[in-house]
């Protein structure tokens, strides 16, 4: 997602502390529900409705100024619309002609939903989605018969399994204006600290973006590669991966987030970044985003705008070059043509580097009782989701961020359950009430 995007992200006022019980006292529509009086003030001068959420031409406005969505994290809209017309009239390497005519349905459903979905679940804001859930399902479909512009065809289906998957799910992730969503997030803070490989961190996202640098490589080298980075000439590169129809179809968001960070202002503010956070050039990447001397040198933020966004960027630069380019050797002198942990080493975009955020989410959910505690007071019932713009990251891809949540989760019930203390026979007041559903 862009940049302005991340910042607004990043400014979201947190919920109040009471939104927890709130949350788990809501019978079977859970969660989003609770938000009605949480939204700011200023999020109300546009009265919408179900109608204009509805309505593809219909342009959301917050604070004066048009709420945008996106496809693939960077492609961003102000309505449906536009988005519409986008997918009917797709740029080359979208291009479905060479698909039979299911395919071609099913690419476009695909891309209407999430078009959709990323209108509905707003990072900035949660009036599209607390119209959706707060009404039913009847009503949404008498809402979208009544829309007068042309519709594709699949435009009803989309809002419909919009609906249902978020009527059942919690959105994990930082500005969540669930405590158990912001909890759930690898941006959440740990004050104690959590040790990962011989090092302590600020979070999970510190260690999951430091990984990405190799121990050795410092921010002089860094910096080296930036400049050689501006004096490549990007555009024909870049076009050819965009043209590709088939390379496309397979890492759409990896190639749009290559187009927008090689542009050259994005890779000026890159070094701009490095300059204002005051590093010695010999300091080392990986060591200066572990715990040091003071706890959050960085904000989980910067890790991912800056460290995370720079790491991506030499790591897909490298993943997707030819071997013999002079700035492919050079990635590769860099350690960035793959990911190193101790003896291992494992390729950016692989199972093994998705598999390492389920290893270190046992020390967090399974090692960490207070953690463990939040998790496990998740109902079952209650899928747990991360859903960002429609981003979905090449380094793990958000259906396996959410598979592993899930499973992390159900193995802390069980965990929790063997380690409960057997019964004595006697009755004592617990300390901790957990939230669970009740019985309608």
């Amino acid at each position: 997602m862009t940049s302005r995007i991340r910042d607004r992200m990043n400014n979201l006022r947190w919920g109040s502390n009471d939104m927890l019980s709130r949350v788990y006292l809501a019978t079977f529509v859970p969660f989003l529900v609770a938000l009605i009086p949480f939204v700011a003030p200023c999020a109300v001068a546009q009265n919408l409705t179900l109608q204009d959420i509805v309505t593809p031409s219909t342009i959301v406005m917050k604070d004066g100024h048009p709420v945008t969505f996106a496809i693939y994290g960077f492609i961003e809209f102000k309505s449906l619309s536009e988005a519409l017309r986008y997918i009917d009239a797709p740029p080359t390497h979208w291009s479905t002609r060479d698909l039979e005519d299911a395919s071609r349905k099913s690419r476009a459903h695909e891309l209407t939903r999430r078009a959709v979905e990323s209108r509905i679940v707003s990072m900035t804001d949660e009036r599209p989605l607390e119209l959706l859930l707060t009404h039913t399902e009847e009503e949404l479909k008498h809402a979208l018969a009544r829309v007068k512009e042309p519709l594709p065809a699949t435009y009803t289906d989309a809002f419909l399994e919009v609906r249902k998957k978020w009527a059942h799910s919690i959105n994990c992730w930082s500005a969540s204006p669930v405590i158990a969503g912001r909890v759930l997030s690898n941006w959440y803070p740990i004050e104690e600290g959590i040790n990962l490989y011989g090092a302590t961190y600020d979070s999970t996202e510190h260690f999951w973006q430091a990984v990405k640098y190799h121990p050795d490589v410092t921010i002089a080298q860094v910096s080296d590669l930036l400049t050689l980075f501006q004096k490549t000439d990007w555009k024909p590169w870049l076009a050819k991966l965009e043209g590709d129809p088939e390379v496309y179809r397979k890492n759409p968001y990896a190639i749009e987030f290559l187009h927008h960070n090689l542009q050259p202002e994005r890779l000026q503010w890159f070094q701009d970044e490095l300059k204002r956070q005051g590093l010695g050039g010999s300091d080392h990447a990986r060591q200066i985003q572990q715990r040091g001397d003071h706890k959050f040198r960085f904000t989980a933020f910067e890790e991912k705008v800056l460290w995370g966004d720079l790491a991506d960027l030499f790591q897909l630069v490298y993943y997707f070059s030819i071997p013999q380019e002079a700035v492919t050797s050079a990635l590769a002198e860099r350690h960035f043509d793959g990911i190193y942990l101790g003896d291992r080493k494992m390729r950016f975009i692989s199972n093994d580097f998705s598999g390492l955020m389920f290893e270190i989410w046992k020390v967090k959910y399974l090692q960490m009782p207070r953690f463990r505690e939040v998790i496990t007071s998740i109902p079952q019932e209650i899928r747990l989701n991360h859903y960002l713009n429609d981003g979905d990251s090449p380094d793990i891809p958000v259906p396996v961020y959410v598979s592993y949540l899930n499973r992390i989760r159900t193995l802390a019930v069980k965990s929790e359950k063997k380690d409960a203390p057997k019964s004595s026979g006697t009755t004592s007041t617990p300390t901790q009430t957990k939230f669970r559903p009740i019985a309608p």
